[in-house]
């Protein structure tokens, strides 16, 4: 039985495509352990009949998540989908058969993953297929030919939007460059690297701005690769928790939201209080001096 949506959309609400979705949705890929062998399979259904519940309706997944378990997750709990729920998935990677993660860059690899997805999810059409390129870290890298033009990525992209099986093309961990070329695609969302102490995907942000596309940044509090500063660790990020009763990830969250109008959230959590959280921060307001503060802590910490 199909899970309605409640309450309002969290953090209003801004366009993924041609629709409509609310600025704070869900990513799937913490429903599991990377190879999907390890994980709680009714908390996960629970969890995410519960995001639905609260107002989400955009929810971030890939076959490739948890081998295969997150969309399966998705299904179990979900289907049939309610009307507004848009899945977007990402494509540009699979597991071998030793669960390791390897690039998946080539057009016909592309089309294998999305068919993947369909079938997965069961569903007739992907809301949104974020490519995910490769070409330098964090994560998979592409070596020998997986090295593939961005171009003819795109190409089997159109035709499978053309056929029906994809609403909207994402793309995912590109440069400003590659955003540019891509633009006469018709692209609806890009996903990078992006927080509060981390903003080097700025100029390809920039980029959005102009064109109306959405912005989805993953890591949005930073992560546990090396080199990435975690927001929720930030003396002026606790400082603003304290003053605004808030917790550090809403700060960081709400940050987000305030800094382009067209930024989509994707937090993921097992957590249902983390959810709550989460998407409680769509309400947080920011006041002009904690703003002024937060926006110069990137060029206080280069």
């Amino acid at each position: 039985m199909a899970v309605q949506s409640e309450f309002t959309a969290p953090g209003g609400t801004a366009s993924l495509g041609p629709r409509n979705v609310a600025r704070i949705g869900y990513g799937a890929m913490q429903l599991t352990d990377h190879d999907g062998r390890e994980y709680d399979r009714r908390a996960g259904i629970d969890i995410l009949r519960r995001a639905v519940e609260l107002g989400v309706n955009h929810i971030d997944t890939a076959q490739f998540y948890g081998a295969g378990a997150c969309n399966e997750l998705i299904r179990a709990a979900l289907s049939p989908y309610p009307a507004d729920l848009v899945l977007a998935t990402k494509v540009g990677a699979v597991y071998d058969a030793d669960v390791r993660l390897l690039a998946a860059q080539r057009p016909e690899q592309l089309r294998a993953q999305v068919e993947a997805n369909l079938v997965a999810l069961g569903v007739d059409s992907l809301g949104v297929v974020n490519m995910r390129r490769a070409d330098v870290p964090p994560g998979i890298v592409a070596e020998g030919d997986q090295i593939v033009d961005l171009d003819d990525q795109l190409a089997e992209l159109t035709a499978l939007r053309d056929e029906g099986k994809i609403a909207g093309i994402g793309l995912s961990h590109v440069s400003a460059e590659q955003l540019r070329q891509a633009l006469p695609a018709g692209i609806v969302c890009v996903q990078n690297l992006y927080s509060l102490l981390n903003r080097s995907a700025e100029p390809v942000l920039e980029l959005c701005r102009a064109n109306d596309i959405a912005w989805v940044p993953y890591f949005p509090l930073g992560s546990a690769f090396p080199g990435l500063p975690k927001v929720t660790e930030h003396p002026s990020v606790l400082s603003a928790a304290t003053a605004l009763d808030a917790t550090p990830a809403q700060i960081g969250l709400a940050w987000q939201l305030a800094h382009y109008t067209h930024t989509l959230l994707i937090p993921g959590t097992s957590n249902p209080s983390h959810l709550d959280e989460n998407l409680a921060a769509g309400s947080v307001e920011l006041p002009a001096d904690i703003v002024e503060t937060l926006d110069n802590l990137a060029e206080s910490e280069a």
